[in-house]
C-alpha cells in the first residue's frame, strides 16, 4: 500500500480479478443502469483495476475510468486498453481536468464511503452526466437496524476497523445518501 502526495492510500490492486463485491452487486448496477445500448458513453468514477469497466465494455460501451489507485489504473490499462484510464478524483473540477464531454452514465460502486469530500465528489459525478443521464452510486448500507445488529454482536471493530488505512470514513443510510445526491443536482 503506497501513500500519494494527497494522503490517498493505494488499495493495494494486485490483480485484474473482480472484487468479491463484484457477484452482487452486477446485476444490480446493470439494472440500475438501464438500456444500454451500443455506443453508450459510461464514465466508472472509482473504477478500481477495471473490473467493472470490462462489463460495460463487452456490452458495447465507450468507458472513462477513472480512481486514485495508480496500481488499479495500471492493472486496468493493462486488460482493457480499449477504454481510457486517468489517476484522477471526482470534484467539482471533474469535467475540466478529465477533458470529455459528458457522459449517458455515470457509476460509483462502492466508493463515497472513502471520500472525504462527499459534496464535491457528488457535484463532480452529477456535473459529467449529460441532461437526462443517469448516476448510479453504490455504497454499504448503514441504517438503523443494520447499525444495531453489528453493535449487538460485538462486531464494530471488524465492520469498521479505524486501523485500515483508507477505509470507510463515512457511513451512509438512505436518508444521508438521498440528501447528498439531492444536494448535489442543484
Amino acid at each position: 500500500m503506497t501513500e500519494s502526495a494527497s494522503g490517498y492510500r493505494d488499495f493495494g490492486y494486485g490483480s485484474d480479478q473482480p472484487l468479491c463485491t463484484h457477484r452482487y452487486l452486477l446485476p444490480a448496477v446493470l439494472e440500475m443502469l438501464g438500456s444500454i445500448t451500443s455506443g453508450m458513453r459510461v464514465l466508472d468514477v472509482g473504477c478500481g483495476n477495471g473490473s467493472m469497466v470490462g462489463e460495460l465494455i463487452s456490452r458495447g460501451c465507450q468507458v472513462v475510468g477513472i480512481d486514485l489507485s495508480e496500481e488499479g489504473i495500471a492493472i486496468a490499462r493493462r486488460t482493457h486498453p480499449q477504454a481510457r484510464f486517468e489517476v484522477l478524483a471526482a470534484d467539482d473540477q471533474l469535467m475540466a481536468r478529465l477533458g470529455e464531454k459528458p457522459f449517458d452514465r455515470v457509476l460509483s460502486t462502492e466508493v463515497v464511503e472513502h471520500v472525504y469530500d462527499p459534496r464535491g465528489y457528488a457535484r463532480g459525478c452529477v456535473s459529467a452526466l449529460k441532461p437526462g443521464g443517469r448516476f448510479v452510486c453504490s455504497t454499504p448500507y448503514h441504517g438503523y437496524l443494520k447499525n444495531l445488529s453489528i453493535a449487538i454482536a460485538g462486531g464494530w471493530d471488524k465492520h469498521a476497523n479505524p486501523l485500515w488505512d483508507g477505509g470507510h470514513i463515512k457511513l451512509w443510510s438512505r436518508d444521508t445518501l438521498s440528501h447528498l445526491l439531492a444536494r448535489s443536482v442543484w
